[in-house]
């Protein structure tokens, strides 16, 4: 991170330096900090400039022998800066104690631009969620209109897609023998961009003018690149710009679990770099904690992994993850708790069917919805194995979940319901039913209330039959497309019937590359062909989060409102069944 970094080392130059919108901490889950660890076993000098202010940072380690890698860092800027209602958010766990404002919104663009004032020839190389989600025209909810891939914004050469360890890998490798960066061609998991084709065998799909201006066009545009995300039969991707035309070459091919063990098996320090003062606050939450696999095949609308990480989930070894709980074990911090072992699902480890690690996911259907398909591993025995095998290190006293699991999936195998009930829970488990309303989960491709229902259910009876009192923590997003006044009503009263207050209400935000954006973009199911209802307003969103948390005495003319414009007024009152009282309760607010 400094030149006498670099002189203690004994190097001149970096051959590649990683710029990065999060501070620099040594954890495999900062994406630039595993990029850079693997830069780094493959022989390369590596440089970090983490959240640059100035144009001086950018200039701090000098030019790099190779190339600049960039990334807006683990979150995408302007989700990072902005709340779901655009307000400017005050922190940033990301950030030295945890204050906003160190990273700029669209922070990829900002970057390269800096770095293009700098050095004007210099290869960049853009990637992580921000760069990876926005590389073909997209709807920017910031904006409240369709924007240029970011490759044609960004004065940038190439972008590496999804988890990008292979693609920058062979990129990095080819400019090192000498390649131009501009004759780099046909790398899979990368996007370029070009005057003119001269390819075979590619789809292309509408291009921005038409994606801009007709909503129809970005809904079919949409399910053209998402269809060819698949490694064994995905296609190379078109889409032509103003000035530039945009190609996706297919995602690169899934990586072996001898690949993924190499990589978190890395000796990666898992702490911030020491030049810091203040703590990093979200390696809290993640320093006692091992990624076990990535991908996931639940295929949520609202969730971007299935074009980031793929459906194709991909497993480490029973023995890499336990040599990484004993690396834990020795370090003076470690307490005795592993806070979670999981990925994008937690109970997806070594799950699939033989069919994805042959040809890939089917084009024509979801794994999980509407119910779990009959061809899919439901077997949670290697998982149960796994995490006995991490119990049983010396020094490990518990070993807990901390990422969501499905429901529905673990509803297929008691043996590891029972199993988690009786090891592996710290008291709460956290689910997503989402929503109540069928119109609404159908929308979210996620499976009925009943099926959450019979999980509560079953949950309890375990529980009850081990003697223990856990609870299950549900996450709901208000919101969504397809959830109207009365859809949000049905969920404020299903919150009421649960007799909990529920604390974490998530606001559907529109972020690029997920379903859901396409269809609050267009109002259009692009999959089922049907038009769907679009909570657009400012108003009605924040009527519907309210009537969430319809207790707060803050929410309380917002749900009267939203009670009163649905036709609800048997819900105001002092029955059991109402939501809040006739008249606002009285409500001292603190000072400051």
């Amino acid at each position: 991170m400094s030149r006498e970094e670099m002189k203690s080392r004994g190097w001149e130059q970096c051959d590649i330096i990683i710029v990065c919108g999060d501070a620099y901490v040594d954890h495999p889950s900062f994406g630039s900090a595993l990029i850079g660890r693997v830069l780094e076993d493959a022989g390369y000098k590596v440089g970090m400039i983490a959240q640059p202010i100035n144009k001086d940072d950018f200039s701090a380690l000098g030019e790099p022998g190779l190339c600049f890698c960039v990334s807006s860092g683990n979150v995408d800027s302007m989700v990072n800066n902005y709340t779901a209602n655009k307000r400017i958010r005050s922190e940033d766990d990301y950030s030295p104690g945890g204050r906003g404002g160190r990273r700029p919104d669209r922070a990829v663009i900002v970057y390269c631009n800096m770095i293009r004032e700098a050095y004007k020839d210099t290869p960049i190389i853009i990637g992580g969620i921000e760069a990876s989600l926005r590389r073909f025209a997209h709807y920017d909810y910031w904006d409240d209109k369709v924007r240029q891939s970011i490759l044609a914004d960004a004065p940038a050469d190439l972008i590496t897609y999804g988890m990008a360890e292979k693609p920058l890998l062979e990129v990095v490798g080819r400019l090192k023998k000498g390649e131009n960066i501009h004759d780099i061609r046909g790398v899979r998991g990368t996007v370029i961009k070009t005057k003119s084709l001269d390819m075979e065998g590619y789809v292309e799909i509408p291009d921005f003018k038409a994606v801009s201006t007709d909503k129809m066009a970005y809904a079919r545009a949409f399910k053209a690149y998402s269809d060819e995300q698949d490694p064994f039969h995905g296609r190379t991707v078109v889409q032509r710009h103003p000035k530039t035309i945009i190609v996706q070459y297919p995602p690169p091919m899934p990586m072996s679990t001898t690949e993924l063990d190499h990589i978190y098996e890395l000796p990666y320090t898992r702490r911030p770099h020491p030049s810091y003062k203040e703590e990093i606050p979200a390696l809290k939450t993640v320093m006692f904690s091992i990624t076990s696999h990535r991908g996931c095949f639940g295929g949520c609308s609202f969730c971007a992994i299935t074009n980031h990480q793929g459906r194709i989930v991909q497993s480490r070894s029973i023995e890499s993850i336990v040599n990484e709980a004993k690396k834990l074990a020795r370090m003076p911090e470690f307490k005795g708790t592993i806070t979670d072992i999981g990925g994008p699902t937690a109970n997806m480890y070594a799950m699939g069917c033989e069919k994805q690690s042959k040809v890939g996911a089917c084009r024509d259907k979801l794994c999980l919805y509407p119910s779990p398909c009959p061809s899919l591993k439901k077997d949670h025995g290697k998982l149960i194995e796994l995490l006995k095998a991490v119990q049983a290190v010396p020094g490990v006293k518990n070993v807990f979940i901390g990422s969501g699991i499905r429901y529905d999936l673990a509803m297929q195998d008691e043996g590891y319901l029972y199993q988690i009930c009786k090891n592996n829970i710290s008291g709460q488990l956290k689910v997503a039913p989402e929503h109540v309303s069928r119109e609404v989960t159908d929308a979210m491709c996620k499976p009925s209330i009943e099926t959450y229902k019979k999980f509560v259910a079953r949950y309890k009876e375990i529980n009850k039959e081990l003697g223990k009192e856990q609870y299950i923590i549900p996450y709901f997003i208000s919101g969504h497309p397809g959830c109207t006044l009365k859809d949000a009503i049905e969920l404020a009263e299903f919150v009421r019937d649960m007799g909990y207050y529920v604390e974490q209400v998530q606001d559907f935000t529109p972020t690029p590359s997920t379903l859901s954006t396409c269809i609050y973009y267009t109002g259009f199911n692009p999959y089922t062909g049907k038009t769907v209802y679009v909570p657009r307003s400012m108003e009605e969103r924040r009527m519907q989060r309210a009537l969430l948390q319809y207790k707060n005495p803050e929410n309380y003319d917002l749900v009267k409102k939203a009670l009163i414009k649905a036709g609800r007024k048997d819900l105001i009152g002092y029955g059991a069944k109402c939501l809040i009282p006739p008249s606002r309760p009285y409500h001292h607010k603190k000072k400051g």
